[in-house]
């Protein structure tokens, strides 16, 4: 069973009518939720890895096919689809803890219980919402792309060195991190929370997003450090040959729910 860990009594706000209550949050309610996070993946490993080993097994893939197609440059864009569209690829891992909280020890097959909820068809919709974004986010890396380097590389040290040592090259990495922030951010904000409360409270799409954003804006300094984590995590779980993915993404998914349940007020009983 996960350990309780007793929720700082922060200010709390409401997110809008008839949406739940929001608590103001610290750096140490994030601390919390990974220790959590990592809690519930250790007592439950071999069925987490199995969850998500499909993405460093895709990611590899995605690797030889651009390598392959000669759609290189788009490497790096497809590896961020990891954070756009993590989050609704870890709802098995927030039932898991979801389960392990009520003191059940639970198996593989409630984690993929999830598609029998009577609001998974929201769920669905706010992941194809957040495929939409990653779509649109390829899309105007292979405008940028076009803008700045041109013409397509040799191969991935051609990238390399023609990122680092050319103009052009830190124009692409100036401008493709500055709009690809804004579409993670805009992701983020959508759905940090969003899954998490759909599955415990039964909400539809646009509800859990508000509260979602609200979350956000009510807790700008935490979330912020959140979306570092998570994309510190990306980063080192990606290098060697993103098989540490299959370690980070576990953790952060359960460690996402346990967020959330520090985010939001349960109901009363």
């Amino acid at each position: 069973m996960a350990s309780t860990i007793p929720v700082q009594q922060g200010r709390i706000v409401r997110a809008g009518p008839s949406l739940p209550a929001l608590r103001r949050i610290s750096p140490a309610d994030i601390g919390h939720a990974l220790r959590a996070g990592y809690e519930d993946f250790n007592a439950w490993p071999t069925h987490a890895a199995f969850l998500v080993v499909i993405y460093p097994v895709v990611g590899l893939l995605l690797a030889y096919a651009t390598a392959q197609q000669n759609v290189i440059p788009l490497f790096y864009p497809l590896l961020a689809g990891f954070a756009i569209l993590g989050p609704f690829a870890a709802l098995g891992l927030y039932e898991v803890s979801r389960r392990r909280e009520l003191g059940e020890e639970p198996g593989w097959r409630d984690a993929l219980s999830v598609v029998r909820r009577a609001n998974f068809g929201s769920m669905v919709f706010l992941g194809a919402m957040l495929l939409a974004i990653f779509v649109c986010w390829l899309a105007a890396a292979q405008v940028i792309y076009a803008l700045t380097l041109k013409t397509a590389p040799e191969s991935f040290a051609d990238l390399f060195r023609r990122s680092l040592f050319t103009r052009e090259g830190w124009a692409l990495i100036i401008l493709g991190n500055g709009v690809g922030f804004l579409f993670a951010a805009l992701a983020f904000m959508i759905s940090v929370i969003s899954f998490p409360l759909m599955l415990d409270r039964h909400l539809g799409a646009g509800d859990a997003i508000r509260c979602s954003v609200r979350a956000v804006q009510h807790n700008p300094g935490p979330m912020a450090l959140w979306g570092l984590i998570v994309a510190g995590g990306l980063v080192l779980g990606s290098i060697p040959f993103l098989i540490g993915l299959a370690l980070v993404l576990p953790i952060l998914g359960h460690a996402t729910w346990h967020l959330y349940r520090r985010v939001v007020v349960e109901e009363a009983q």
